[in-house]
């Protein structure tokens, strides 16, 4: 019997062209670092955009809590990374993107979700 996960590592691969699944990555990962859990948040793809200043500001979804204030609290409680090649693809730098996030390739991201007591979602 597995036991129950205590870290909950979530990637986002989609940006605004897929809203309701962008929204949905974050929110579960800002229900799971409220409930308790260590949370690490990985976004891919042109997720990487909404840690931008003033993007996830520009983004609404019906009937959703707004993205800012999910991605706020998840910098605040949680890790937050950027993908190093989607970064690289965007032209982006740590510099570019808020305070706390970081930027880490595939490697890590392996070592995160094969961790002892970790459950991955795909967004």
């Amino acid at each position: 019997m597995d036991s129950p996960a205590t870290t909950l590592v979530v990637k986002v691969t989609c940006g605004v062209e897929a809203l309701e699944r962008l929204n949905q990555g974050f929110t579960v990962a800002a229900t799971a670092l409220a409930s308790g859990l260590d949370v690490s948040l990985w976004l891919t793809g042109d997720a990487t955009l909404l840690v931008l200043p003033g993007r996830a500001e520009a983004v609404a979804l019906p009937h959703a809590a707004p993205l800012a204030e999910l991605r706020d609290a998840l910098l605040e409680g949680a890790r937050v990374t950027v993908c190093g090649q989607c970064a690289q693809r965007r032209g982006l730098t740590v510099d570019d993107l808020l305070p706390g996030v970081t930027v880490r390739g595939a490697a890590a991201f392996v070592e995160e979700v094969v961790a002892p007591g970790t459950r991955a979602l795909v967004y």
